[in-house]
């Protein structure tokens, strides 16, 4: 019998803002979507983000900040990818802050455009006592939106303070209705004590209740890597 491949699957995150007279071009990576990355080497799944003003939880959209996620075939290009692509180094050049963060996926449900997530990390060595990262992302279904936000911003105001977040920012492919969130955990016990709070109760039983989500993702990771610079910090 066949043995089937193990997959090395890896994702990268790029979190950008760009610099005063650079806002154009970033937008028009928006505009372009995926098609400015295709040929790079191992890459499976790309998305091109926009963000909310101060931080990415409000629906006033920022004019500067902006992100990538990006799925590779292993940690090998993953890694050529940060650290010698022309793409990567364009966005760097225009850039006043950015950061990367290198990913193994230790939990995921659901998907994104239809892609899901394959875990490439146990979660026995998940980071239990170390650093963990989380994405939710999810397309809202229109008729829902307005239940959804009037309940998610008592949750995402309460990710930006929470104990042990050292990072969390709000993004998204369209405003109101494709929206995602990225935040790293000094621990999974930090995000787990966050994920039982009352205002994300609130919102995790509100959007399932109310059916708010035609497609949804939810993931945990091990960050390998994290450098750069984002609102004002310097990491690692």
């Amino acid at each position: 019998m066949a043995v089937p491949p193990v997959s090395d699957e890896v994702a990268v995150l790029v979190l950008a803002q760009m610099a005063p007279g650079c806002r154009a071009w970033g937008w028009w990576r928006i505009v372009r979507g995926p098609a400015v990355l295709r040929g790079e080497p191992g890459l499976r799944f790309a998305k091109v983000l926009g963000s909310g003003h101060e931080g990415g939880f409000g629906l006033r959209p920022s004019p500067s900040r902006l992100g990538l996620f990006l799925l590779f075939d292993g940690e090998d290009a993953a890694r050529a990818f940060i650290e010698r692509s022309a793409h990567l180094q364009a966005w760097r050049a225009r850039a006043a802050e950015l950061c990367v963060a290198l990913l193994r996926t230790t939990t995921a449900r659901g998907q994104w455009a239809g892609q899901s997530l394959t875990v490439t990390a146990s979660t026995v060595h998940s980071g239990a006592t170390g650093p963990v990262a989380a994405l939710t992302r999810a397309s809202i279904r229109p008729s829902r939106a307005v239940s959804f936000w009037r309940h998610a911003g008592p949750s995402q105001a309460a990710l930006a303070s929470a104990p042990g977040c050292r990072l969390a920012v709000g993004l998204g492919e369209a405003p109101l209705l494709r929206q995602a969130t990225f935040s790293l955990w000094d621990s999974v016990q930090d995000l787990e004590a966050y994920a039982r709070s009352a205002a994300h109760g609130e919102a995790i039983r509100t959007a399932y209740g109310r059916q708010c989500f035609s497609e949804s993702l939810f993931a945990r990771f091990v960050p390998l890597s994290l450098q750069g610079r984002w609102m004002g910090h310097a990491y690692p």
